[in-house]
Protein backbone atom coordinates (compact mmCIF):
# COMPACT_ATOMS: atom_id res chain seq x y z
CA UNK A 1 0.00 0.00 0.00
CA UNK A 2 1.18 3.71 -0.81
CA UNK A 3 1.98 5.86 2.59
CA UNK A 4 -0.52 7.86 3.60
CA UNK A 5 1.84 11.07 3.29
CA UNK A 6 2.05 9.96 -0.30
CA UNK A 7 -1.43 10.47 -0.81
CA UNK A 8 -2.19 13.75 1.34
CA UNK A 9 0.74 14.89 -0.49
CA UNK A 10 -0.85 15.05 -3.74
CA UNK A 11 -4.21 15.99 -2.46
CA UNK A 12 -2.72 18.95 -0.94
CA UNK A 13 -0.05 20.04 -4.03
CA UNK A 14 -3.98 19.35 -6.38
CA UNK A 15 -5.86 21.98 -3.93
CA UNK A 16 -3.03 24.62 -4.12
CA UNK A 17 -2.84 24.14 -7.84
CA UNK A 18 -6.23 24.37 -8.40
CA UNK A 19 -5.97 27.42 -6.11
CA UNK A 20 -4.05 29.07 -8.80
CA UNK A 21 -5.11 27.99 -11.84
CA UNK A 22 -9.34 29.16 -10.36
CA UNK A 23 -7.50 32.27 -9.17
CA UNK A 24 -6.00 32.67 -12.66
CA UNK A 25 -9.65 32.20 -14.17
CA UNK A 26 -11.54 34.65 -12.18
CA UNK A 27 -8.83 37.55 -13.14
CA UNK A 28 -10.66 39.00 -16.10
CA UNK A 29 -6.94 40.35 -16.85
CA UNK A 30 -4.80 36.72 -17.07
CA UNK A 31 -5.79 35.64 -20.80
CA UNK A 32 -7.73 32.59 -21.17
CA UNK A 33 -4.91 30.70 -22.78
CA UNK A 34 -2.12 31.96 -20.32
CA UNK A 35 -3.90 30.57 -17.29
CA UNK A 36 -1.67 28.09 -15.09
CA UNK A 37 -2.24 24.83 -15.77
CA UNK A 38 -2.05 21.04 -14.10
CA UNK A 39 -2.00 18.26 -16.17
CA UNK A 40 -2.52 15.09 -13.91
CA UNK A 41 -3.09 11.61 -14.28
CA UNK A 42 -5.66 11.97 -10.88
CA UNK A 43 -2.77 10.52 -8.35
CA UNK A 44 0.68 10.59 -7.55
CA UNK A 45 3.01 9.50 -10.12
CA UNK A 46 6.40 8.21 -10.06
CA UNK A 47 7.64 11.36 -11.88
CA UNK A 48 6.51 15.25 -11.64
CA UNK A 49 7.73 17.86 -13.73
CA UNK A 50 7.95 21.50 -12.81
CA UNK A 51 7.84 23.92 -16.84
CA UNK A 52 8.91 27.80 -16.33
CA UNK A 53 7.87 29.42 -19.60
CA UNK A 54 9.84 32.36 -20.60
CA UNK A 55 9.49 36.44 -19.38
CA UNK A 56 6.98 38.28 -21.87
CA UNK A 57 5.31 34.58 -22.56
CA UNK A 58 2.57 32.69 -20.55
CA UNK A 59 2.35 29.04 -19.57
CA UNK A 60 1.34 28.23 -23.02
CA UNK A 61 4.54 28.83 -24.48
CA UNK A 62 5.00 25.11 -22.39
CA UNK A 63 1.81 23.55 -24.12
CA UNK A 64 3.39 20.98 -26.53
CA UNK A 65 6.06 20.02 -24.38
CA UNK A 66 3.83 19.25 -21.08
CA UNK A 67 1.62 16.89 -23.12
CA UNK A 68 4.65 15.13 -24.15
CA UNK A 69 5.82 15.19 -20.31
CA UNK A 70 2.27 13.80 -19.49
CA UNK A 71 1.54 11.84 -22.62
CA UNK A 72 4.68 10.03 -20.80
CA UNK A 73 3.23 9.11 -17.21
CA UNK A 74 4.43 12.92 -15.66
CA UNK A 75 2.33 15.27 -13.66
CA UNK A 76 2.70 18.29 -14.98
CA UNK A 77 2.41 22.07 -13.57
CA UNK A 78 2.46 24.90 -15.69
CA UNK A 79 2.31 27.86 -13.49
CA UNK A 80 2.18 31.45 -14.64
CA UNK A 81 5.04 34.06 -13.76
CA UNK A 82 3.87 37.22 -11.87
CA UNK A 83 2.10 39.82 -13.92
CA UNK A 84 2.49 37.61 -17.39
CA UNK A 85 -0.62 36.45 -19.79
CA UNK A 86 -2.87 39.86 -18.82
CA UNK A 87 -3.93 42.07 -21.00
CA UNK A 88 -1.88 44.89 -20.10
CA UNK A 89 1.13 44.29 -22.51
CA UNK A 90 3.38 46.17 -20.05
CA UNK A 91 2.26 44.37 -16.60
CA UNK A 92 5.26 41.74 -17.52
CA UNK A 93 7.27 44.89 -17.02
CA UNK A 94 6.65 45.13 -13.15
CA UNK A 95 8.47 42.72 -10.00
CA UNK A 96 10.76 42.36 -8.69
CA UNK A 97 13.13 39.47 -7.80
CA UNK A 98 11.48 38.39 -4.53
CA UNK A 99 8.51 37.93 -6.77
CA UNK A 100 10.34 35.57 -8.85
CA UNK A 101 11.88 33.95 -6.05
CA UNK A 102 8.75 33.33 -4.55
CA UNK A 103 7.07 32.21 -7.99
CA UNK A 104 9.51 29.42 -8.65
CA UNK A 105 10.02 28.22 -5.00
CA UNK A 106 5.84 27.92 -4.89
CA UNK A 107 5.59 26.26 -8.03
CA UNK A 108 8.56 23.82 -6.71
CA UNK A 109 6.08 23.37 -3.96
CA UNK A 110 3.02 22.25 -5.93
CA UNK A 111 5.37 19.59 -8.31
CA UNK A 112 6.77 18.13 -5.13
CA UNK A 113 3.61 16.52 -4.11
CA UNK A 114 2.38 15.38 -8.00
CA UNK A 115 5.43 12.26 -8.05
CA UNK A 116 8.37 10.73 -6.38
CA UNK A 117 11.22 12.10 -8.68
CA UNK A 118 10.95 15.90 -9.51
CA UNK A 119 12.32 18.23 -11.50
CA UNK A 120 12.26 21.16 -13.60
CA UNK A 121 12.30 22.23 -16.94
CA UNK A 122 12.87 26.20 -17.80
CA UNK A 123 13.17 28.17 -20.95
CA UNK A 124 14.92 31.86 -21.28
CA UNK A 125 14.44 33.74 -18.12
CA UNK A 126 12.38 30.41 -16.70
CA UNK A 127 15.73 29.11 -16.99
CA UNK A 128 17.27 31.63 -14.95
CA UNK A 129 14.80 30.31 -11.98
CA UNK A 130 14.75 26.86 -12.97
CA UNK A 131 18.68 26.72 -11.73
CA UNK A 132 18.48 28.95 -8.97
CA UNK A 133 15.48 26.27 -7.75
CA UNK A 134 18.54 23.09 -8.28
CA UNK A 135 20.82 24.94 -6.83
CA UNK A 136 18.78 26.59 -3.85
CA UNK A 137 16.11 23.16 -3.36
CA UNK A 138 18.67 20.91 -4.11
CA UNK A 139 16.69 18.39 -1.78
CA UNK A 140 13.81 18.21 -4.30
CA UNK A 141 15.25 19.18 -7.52
CA UNK A 142 16.72 15.88 -8.98
CA UNK A 143 16.32 16.63 -12.97
CA UNK A 144 16.76 19.92 -14.88
CA UNK A 145 16.26 21.06 -18.28
CA UNK A 146 18.04 24.39 -19.58
CA UNK A 147 16.43 25.53 -23.25
CA UNK A 148 18.08 28.83 -24.34
CA UNK A 149 18.87 29.69 -20.86
CA UNK A 150 19.28 33.40 -20.22
CA UNK A 151 22.18 33.95 -18.27
CA UNK A 152 22.95 36.79 -19.96
CA UNK A 153 22.67 38.54 -23.24
CA UNK A 154 24.21 38.15 -26.27
CA UNK A 155 27.99 39.77 -26.03
CA UNK A 156 28.28 41.87 -28.96
CA UNK A 157 24.89 43.47 -27.93
CA UNK A 158 25.82 44.08 -24.20
CA UNK A 159 29.16 44.18 -23.10
CA UNK A 160 30.00 43.41 -19.20
CA UNK A 161 29.70 46.37 -17.67
CA UNK A 162 26.46 47.26 -19.29
CA UNK A 163 25.37 43.83 -17.40
CA UNK A 164 25.98 44.55 -14.34
CA UNK A 165 24.25 48.00 -14.74
CA UNK A 166 21.53 46.38 -15.42
CA UNK A 167 21.57 43.61 -12.91
CA UNK A 168 21.80 46.57 -9.91
CA UNK A 169 20.42 49.97 -11.16
CA UNK A 170 17.75 48.85 -13.44
CA UNK A 171 17.04 46.25 -10.90
CA UNK A 172 16.59 47.83 -7.77
CA UNK A 173 14.79 50.67 -9.05
CA UNK A 174 18.36 52.89 -8.75
CA UNK A 175 17.89 54.09 -12.49
CA UNK A 176 14.40 54.82 -14.48
CA UNK A 177 13.47 52.12 -16.80
CA UNK A 178 13.28 52.08 -20.72
CA UNK A 179 12.87 49.80 -22.85
CA UNK A 180 14.62 48.05 -25.56
CA UNK A 181 14.00 47.65 -29.38
CA UNK A 182 12.09 44.23 -28.35
CA UNK A 183 10.11 46.34 -26.07
CA UNK A 184 11.62 44.65 -23.24
CA UNK A 185 11.96 46.41 -19.84
CA UNK A 186 15.57 47.32 -18.64
CA UNK A 187 14.06 46.70 -15.03
CA UNK A 188 12.46 43.50 -15.58
CA UNK A 189 15.71 42.08 -17.50
CA UNK A 190 18.02 43.27 -14.49
CA UNK A 191 15.71 41.46 -12.24
CA UNK A 192 17.02 38.06 -14.10
CA UNK A 193 20.11 38.78 -14.67
CA UNK A 194 20.81 39.64 -10.74
CA UNK A 195 19.38 36.03 -10.00
CA UNK A 196 21.49 34.93 -13.05
CA UNK A 197 24.75 36.45 -11.05
CA UNK A 198 24.31 34.60 -8.11
CA UNK A 199 24.73 31.41 -10.31
CA UNK A 200 28.25 32.16 -11.47
CA UNK A 201 29.85 31.49 -8.64
CA UNK A 202 30.95 27.93 -8.29
CA UNK A 203 27.54 25.74 -7.43
CA UNK A 204 28.30 23.14 -4.46
CA UNK A 205 27.20 19.79 -4.77
CA UNK A 206 23.39 19.07 -5.33
CA UNK A 207 21.55 15.97 -5.78
CA UNK A 208 20.68 16.59 -9.63
CA UNK A 209 20.74 13.37 -11.17
CA UNK A 210 20.72 14.94 -14.80
CA UNK A 211 21.22 18.02 -16.06
CA UNK A 212 20.99 18.60 -19.73
CA UNK A 213 20.81 22.57 -21.76
CA UNK A 214 19.74 22.83 -25.61
CA UNK A 215 20.43 26.06 -27.51
CA UNK A 216 19.91 26.89 -31.09
CA UNK A 217 22.87 27.71 -33.19
CA UNK A 218 20.78 31.00 -34.59
CA UNK A 219 20.08 32.58 -31.14
CA UNK A 220 21.11 35.93 -30.93
CA UNK A 221 19.72 37.02 -27.81
CA UNK A 222 21.66 34.80 -25.00
CA UNK A 223 25.13 34.57 -24.01
CA UNK A 224 26.14 31.02 -25.56
CA UNK A 225 28.96 30.69 -23.40
CA UNK A 226 27.21 31.32 -20.19
CA UNK A 227 24.03 29.22 -21.02
CA UNK A 228 26.53 26.33 -21.81
CA UNK A 229 29.32 26.91 -18.83
CA UNK A 230 26.98 27.47 -15.76
CA UNK A 231 24.83 24.42 -16.54
CA UNK A 232 28.64 22.50 -17.06
CA UNK A 233 30.24 23.87 -13.87
CA UNK A 234 26.58 22.42 -12.42
CA UNK A 235 26.85 19.23 -13.87
CA UNK A 236 30.84 18.87 -12.26
CA UNK A 237 30.14 19.68 -8.91
CA UNK A 238 26.94 17.21 -8.55
CA UNK A 239 29.24 14.60 -10.52
CA UNK A 240 27.38 14.12 -13.63
CA UNK A 241 27.67 14.76 -17.06
CA UNK A 242 26.05 17.84 -18.61
CA UNK A 243 23.94 16.72 -21.97
CA UNK A 244 23.89 19.51 -24.48
CA UNK A 245 21.83 20.07 -27.67
CA UNK A 246 23.04 22.29 -30.55
CA UNK A 247 20.26 23.03 -32.95
CA UNK A 248 21.80 23.39 -36.37
CA UNK A 249 21.45 26.56 -38.14
CA UNK A 250 19.89 24.81 -40.81
CA UNK A 251 16.50 23.83 -38.72
CA UNK A 252 15.71 27.94 -38.33
CA UNK A 253 14.84 27.99 -34.62
CA UNK A 254 15.70 31.13 -33.21
CA UNK A 255 15.54 31.78 -29.37
CA UNK A 256 12.34 30.39 -28.96
CA UNK A 257 13.61 26.67 -28.81
CA UNK A 258 9.54 26.19 -28.37
CA UNK A 259 8.10 27.93 -30.96
CA UNK A 260 7.59 24.13 -32.82
CA UNK A 261 4.03 24.53 -33.97
CA UNK A 262 3.32 23.72 -37.75
CA UNK A 263 6.54 22.25 -38.08
CA UNK A 264 6.81 18.62 -39.43
CA UNK A 265 9.87 17.62 -36.68
CA UNK A 266 8.17 19.28 -34.20
CA UNK A 267 7.44 15.84 -32.18
CA UNK A 268 10.73 14.58 -32.81
CA UNK A 269 12.32 17.69 -31.19
CA UNK A 270 9.63 17.30 -28.07
CA UNK A 271 11.18 13.94 -28.07
CA UNK A 272 14.92 15.31 -27.95
CA UNK A 273 14.04 17.75 -25.27
CA UNK A 274 12.31 15.04 -23.00
CA UNK A 275 15.42 12.57 -23.79
CA UNK A 276 17.80 15.34 -22.49
CA UNK A 277 15.44 15.94 -19.68
CA UNK A 278 15.70 11.94 -18.63
CA UNK A 279 19.56 12.39 -18.60
CA UNK A 280 19.95 10.42 -22.33
CA UNK A 281 22.64 11.73 -24.32
CA UNK A 282 21.27 13.95 -27.42
CA UNK A 283 21.88 12.05 -31.32
CA UNK A 284 24.74 13.15 -32.42
CA UNK A 285 23.59 15.28 -35.04
CA UNK A 286 23.47 18.86 -33.69
CA UNK A 287 25.35 17.78 -30.38
CA UNK A 288 27.36 20.62 -28.45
Amino acid sequence: MRPLDDISFFAMAVQAASAVVAADTADAAVRPESRSALLSHGDRTARAVLLLHGYTHGPQQMDALARDFHARGYNVWIPRMPNHGTNDPQASHRGSVRDLISYASKGLDIAAGLGDEIGVVGISAGGILAAWLAQHRDDVVRRLLLLSPFFGPASPKLPGPAVRLLSFGYARGLLPDRRTSRGYSLAAVGRYLSIAQTLRTPPRPSGLRSIAMAISSLDDVVDTGAATSIPRRMAEAAGIPLHALALPEALGIGHNTLALAGRPDAGELLTRYVRLYEGMAAASRGDA
